[in-house]
């Protein structure tokens, strides 16, 4: 079916809690996953940092949103119950227990008042879908994609010897040449035999890597490639690097797929991407740590 927003798996947590009493968090996950008819595949989906499961996380805001309400109870780790209010609340036979329908509990508006005035949250009660872990990863994606425009646009913006320096220097941050500035070479303008730049793949320059930089508009075919090939085969060169500010046609990518030199294409998308990554161009304005409970701290055993 689908992952269920957190608030459309509240109710069915509180049934489950009140048919077992008390569950996991794993069989609490479970259970949510066969209502909505979950699959593996769309339980292993992940948030955009790659490190959270977002049927998990949408679980684990449900479970801590009816905690707030006093709704369930944690009488162990990792463990829950439902609470004598959770248990009279299910008689009213309820259609859907959402955030709205949470703010008649006083411990929840309570809580709920406190975060919101801690957070200067303008937000009704009601209109928040994702998790504010989703939230935060929503916010994130936003700003890096904002940044990658402005990024790409800045390069655009440069002289074409420029943006060959700046290849090379991404190239190096990301380990080529050992990365040794030193082991970074960009050839003169005139008469470069359609090679950009050249780099040691390694800090001892065992092999050569060969470097073709165009900052262009219209997107790089399939014949751009074959003349960097060339170039490459003169230089008696077997791996080369083709860097554009555009994109490459599906022609160049099958050219490419066909050789026996080995040839990576990176276009405007993937070169932001990379130097964000590897922080070629741009720098840290803010970071925020997320913390979470020690439970270790607190084992008096």
């Amino acid at each position: 079916m689908s992952i269920p927003d957190f608030q459309s798996a509240m109710l069915p947590i509180l049934k489950i809690l009140n048919e077992k009493r008390e569950s996991s968090t794993s069989t609490i996950r479970d259970g949510v996953a066969i209502v909505f008819k979950t699959t593996e595949q769309e339980r292993r989906e992940l948030l955009p940092s790659g490190k959270t499961r977002i049927f998990d996380n949408r679980v684990a805001w449900s479970i801590t949103y009816l905690k707030m309400a006093g709704l369930i109870q944690s009488p162990k780790r990792s463990f829950y119950s439902i609470t004598n209010e959770g248990s009279q609340f299910l008689k009213t036979n309820p259609e859907r227990i959402d955030n709205n329908v949470l703010q008649q509990f006083e411990s929840f508006q309570e809580k709920k008042f406190k975060t919101n005035m801690l957070q200067g949250d303008s937000l009704g009660v009601n209109e928040y879908i994702q998790t504010p872990d989703e939230m935060m990863e929503t916010g994130y994606s936003k700003i890096r994609k904002d940044l990658a425009e402005e990024l790409l646009n800045k390069i655009k913006s440069c002289n074409p010897y420029f943006f060959e320096s700046i290849v090379l220097d991404l190239l190096i941050k990301l380990g080529y040449g050992g990365s040794d500035e030193k082991n970074k070479k960009v050839t003169k303008k005139s008469n470069d035999e359609g090679i950009d730049g050249i780099i040691k793949e390694d800090k001892l320059g065992l092999d050569l890597i060969y470097v073709q930089a165009k900052k262009w508009e219209n997107p790089v075919s399939g014949t751009e490639i074959q003349k960097f090939a060339g170039a490459l085969q003169v230089q008696r060169a077997k791996k080369g690097i083709f860097i554009t500010t555009s994109m490459f046609t599906t022609n160049a990518h099958e050219y490419v797929s066909k050789m026996d030199s080995k040839i990576v294409l990176i276009d405007g998308a993937e070169l932001t991407d990379l130097m964000i990554e590897y922080n070629v161009g741009v720098s840290t304005k803010q970071t925020y740590e997320i913390k979470k409970v020690d439970l270790e701290y607190f084992n008096e055993d």
